[in-house]
C-alpha cells in the first residue's frame, strides 16, 4: 500500500473512530449501538475436486450471511428476522453506529468477515468503498434504484430514503414566514429561536454536503452565522421535534420520518409540521440508508440474496409503513401524509462525495459547534 493511501486510510479511519464516540453519546432514535452477536469469517466451501471424493458436494445455498449493521437493532432486526425466514439463510449481526462499523470494516479490511455493511448514510458507504473493500453490485439490483440514490459505481445502493427538513410549530408560524434556503438562518431575525443537533450523523452529513457543493470557506461562514444567532443545542432529532412542538423553539434541522414517529405516538394533532426547502437547496438534502457486499465476503450469494430482498417489495414496504423513510423502489407507495419523493427538489449531488466526515468535524470543532 503506497504512503498516499495509507495516510488517507488512517485519517478515515481516525474521523469515524471519533464519530462513533460522538455518536454514542449522543444516541436518539435510528442511532443507538446495539450488541454484537457474532461476526466470526466463514469461508468459501471445498470443491469436491480440490477435497477429493471423499467431499461433501459444495452447497447451492449458503448457510448464513454475516451483517455489519449501522442500523438500530429495533429498526432493522424484524426485517432481517423475515429475511432469515423467507431464505433459510443465518442472520449474525454485528450491530453499532454507523461510523463504528464503517471504522472496524477499515481496520480489517481484507481479514473482515463481514459479508455485507449496512449502514445508515452514504458517506460511510462512500469511505469504505474508496478503500476498495466492496464489489460491484448486479445491474438487476442497482437497476430497481434511481441512479441518484446508489453508487456510480455500482458498489453500493440505497434501501431507504431520508430527507433533511425544518420542522416548525404552525400555531405559531405560517409557511409564509419561513425561509427559502438554509441560508437565510443566519439572519438576525432568527436570534434564540433555532435549534440543531451538531453530534448527530445526519447534521453532519448535511454538512458535509454544503462542504462539497459551496467549499469549505462559505460553509465555514453558514456555520458562523447560524452559531452567532444562539441555536439551542439537542442530542438528537427527536428532541428537536419535541421542542418545536413545546414551544422552545421555532425551527429544528431534522430529518424528515422523526415528525411522523412522534404523530404516530401522539396523534395526528401534534403541533409539529415539516417544511421542505424548495428549489433544490443544500437544506433539503435527502440522503439513503444502504447497504453493500464486502470484496472479501466468505459468502457472497448470500450477501447478494440479501440485498435482493431488501429492494423487494415486501422490505420496501417495511420502511415506508414501519419506519417512515421513503421507499427507493417504483411501485412501493410513501407513508401517509408524506410528499412523494419524485416531488421533492433535493440538490444534485453524488452522495458518494459525502465521504469526508473527518473534514467535517475539523470544521465543526473549529467554530466551536463541538
Amino acid at each position: 500500500m503506497g504512503v498516499a493511501r495509507m495516510q488517507r486510510l488512517f485519517s478515515v479511519l481516525a474521523s469515524l473512530v471519533l464519530a462513533a464516540v460522538l455518536l454514542a453519546a449522543c444516541g436518539g432514535p435510528g442511532q443507538q449501538p446495539g450488541g454484537a452477536s457474532g461476526g466470526g469469517s466463514g469461508g468459501a466451501a471445498e470443491t469436491s475436486e480440490d477435497a477429493g471424493e471423499a467431499a461433501e458436494p459444495a452447497s447451492t445455498e449458503p448457510a448464513r450471511v454475516v451483517v455489519y449493521s449501522g442500523r438500530n437493532e429495533n429498526l432493522i432486526g424484524p426485517l432481517l428476522e423475515r429475511f432469515q425466514q423467507a431464505t433459510g439463510i443465518q442472520v449474525e449481526v454485528r450491530y453499532g453506529s454507523t461510523s463504528e462499523m464503517a471504522a472496524t470494516l477499515l481496520e480489517e479490511g481484507q481479514r473482515s468477515p463481514a459479508d455485507v455493511f449496512l449502514a445508515q448514510d452514504a458517506g460511510a458507504l462512500g469511505a469504505v468503498a474508496r478503500e476498495g473493500l466492496l464489489r460491484p453490485l448486479p445491474a438487476d439490483l442497482l437497476d430497481r434504484v434511481d441512479q441518484r440514490f446508489r453508487s456510480p459505481d455500482g458498489l453500493w445502493v440505497g434501501v431507504s430514503g431520508r430527507a433533511r427538513t425544518l420542522v416548525y410549530n404552525p400555531e405559531r408560524l405560517a409557511e409564509s414566514d419561513l425561509p427559502r434556503s438554509i441560508f437565510d438562518l443566519t439572519d438576525p431575525k432568527w436570534r434564540g429561536r433555532l435549534g440543531w443537533a451538531p453530534t448527530n450523523a445526519s447534521l453532519q452529513a448535511f454538512v458535509t454536503a454544503m462542504r462539497v457543493v459551496y467549499g469549505d470557506d462559505e460553509t465555514r461562514r453558514w456555520l458562523e452565522g447560524f452559531i452567532a444567532n444562539e441555536p439551542r443545542v439537542y442530542p438528537n432529532n427527536a428532541a428537536q421535534v419535541e421542542a418545536v412542538a413545546a414551544g422552545e423553539i421555532d425551527l429544528g434541522l431534522v430529518n424528515h420520518y422523526y415528525l411522523y414517529q412522534l404523530k404516530a405516538q401522539y396523534g395526528e394533532d401534534y403541533p409539529a409540521a415539516n417544511y421542505y426547502l424548495p428549489d433544490g437547496d443544500i437544506g433539503a438534502l435527502i440522503n439513503v440508508a444502504g447497504v453493500g457486499v464486502l470484496q472479501t465476503a466468505p459468502n457472497p450469494e448470500a450477501a447478494m440474496r440479501l440485498v435482493d430482498f431488501l429492494l423487494s417489495e415486501e422490505a420496501q414496504r417495511y420502511f415506508a409503513e414501519q419506519t417512515y423513510e421513503y421507499p427507493l423502489i417504483s411501485g412501493v407507495e410513501t407513508g401517509a401524509g408524506l410528499p412523494p419523493i419524485e416531488g421533492l427538489a433535493s440538490p444534485d449531488i453524488d452522495l458518494s462525495d459525502l465521504w469526508d466526515l473527518e473534514g467535517t468535524l475539523e470544521l465543526l470543532r473549529e467554530v466551536g459547534a463541538l
